[in-house]
């Protein structure tokens, strides 16, 4: 008997930029030097604070399961961290600290989406969003999007796209590939919009921090009514620690997601949520700024050399770590580039197809997650590969 799920697997498309890493430790296994753009991951290590914590913890010799829905103190800081930093009045209750941003999405689709339901993402978007629906056997309807709305989908969008089974709308602010950010004002309309018809809005604010140009910001300043998913992965430097966050508008939201929770995971790691304790404390804050700091000059320095080789960059990314860099006016698609980059130039990024089908094969990822000066050399071999 052929397990239901893995019949489907076929259906899945491939997640290209792993057959790109694959191919950069081949050629690394080689002797090249690769100058990796195609990972959504900072180069930057666990913040020192976070490392001591843990090690405070494990010292104690106590490694136990905590509460499904995460430790107090850890929920507590959360929402701390939301009216100090964010003017957000979110209570503790409703926080459900999860095991990585996926985590908190499985929780949010799995509390909410029946079979045959349909969810709106745009396209593009996060690639593994779309299957996590396809999970609890959902739809996804794929809304085009462009540089005209910065790839990122309106309030008029979304009330021509709601019908009878949509379940919900899936935003990110700022958003992967593309670095665009969503005004409040913006989220708040297609919240509104999908409120009228009945329809959850959920958004990923897991780049929530990496901003130039502009505040850090939460719909939940706003709204209590959206589903909003957030990680220490990305601007707390802690991805392989695997944990997030996931608010919910009330209690009974939350029931259903400790439940769950309880079922799937059990808890999140211990050992992750006591270390996370320390990712608030001033000190953390500090080195965590810097970091920002120094991502705004590698953005600059990026876009500027993607100009220069003739690569543009339709809607300015004022967030996250990614230039989504349209590549039509070299004759080529992203796909057959992507490989040349690689072959060629030993410089690995992302082809658009990861992301979508809207104009897939005119765009590439390229993100800026290593040193200023591994960007300007990837800029230099490009140049020499580019006619």
């Amino acid at each position: 008997m052929t397990p239901r799920f893995a019949a489907r697997m076929g259906e899945i498309a491939p997640f290209h930029v792993m057959e790109l890493l694959r191919r950069a430790s081949e050629l690394e296994r080689a002797g090249c030097d690769v100058i990796h753009m195609e990972v959504g991951e900072p180069d930057f290590p666990t913040p020192a604070p976070v490392l001591d914590a843990a090690r405070r913890f494990l010292a104690a010799g106590r490694v136990a399961y905590t509460p499904a829905l995460g430790l107090p103190a850890l929920r507590e800081a959360i929402s701390a961290f939301y009216a100090e930093r964010l003017g957000a009045d979110v209570a503790p209750e409703r926080i459900v600290v999860t095991a990585g941003a996926s985590g908190a999405l499985v929780l949010a689709l799995g509390i909410t989406t029946d079979p045959g339901d349909e969810w709106l993402l745009p396209d593009p978007s996060y690639p593994c969003n779309r299957h996590l629906v396809r999970t609890f056997e959902g739809r996804v309807r794929l809304l085009p999007v462009g540089p005209e709305t910065a790839f990122q989908p309106t309030a008029t969008m979304i009330a021509a796209a709601c019908g009878p089974r949509t379940r919900g709308v899936m935003l990110a602010s700022p958003a992967n590939p593309t670095g665009t950010l969503l005004s409040l004002e913006e989220i708040e309309a297609i919240a509104e919009a999908a409120a009228a018809r009945g329809v959850i809005t959920l958004v990923d604010e897991i780049y929530q921090g990496l901003t130039y140009g502009e505040e850090m910001r939460t719909i939940l300043s706003r709204r209590h009514d959206v589903l909003v998913v957030n990680s220490f992965s990305k601007y707390f430097g802690m991805t392989g620690w695997r944990l997030g966050w996931l608010v919910l508008p009330d209690a009974d939201w939350v029931r259903e997601a400790e439940k769950l929770a309880q079922h799937l995971f059990i808890s999140p790691s211990t050992v992750a949520q006591h270390a996370a304790l320390a990712a608030f404390l001033p000190q953390t804050r500090e080195e965590l700024e810097r970091r920002r700091h120094e991502f705004a000059q590698r953005r600059t320095l990026l876009l500027r050399g993607l100009d220069t080789l003739g690569l543009n960059v339709p809607a300015e990314p004022t967030g996250a770590f990614y230039a989504y860099a349209d590549v039509s006016a070299l004759g080529e698609t992203a796909d057959r580039l992507a490989q040349r980059f690689i072959e060629e130039a030993h410089v690995a990024v992302t082809p658009g197809r990861d992301f979508g089908e809207h104009r897939a094969e005119q765009f590439l990822r390229f993100a800026y997650t290593t040193t200023q000066a591994r960007i300007a050399a990837a800029i230099e071999r490009l140049a020499k590969v580019l006619p």
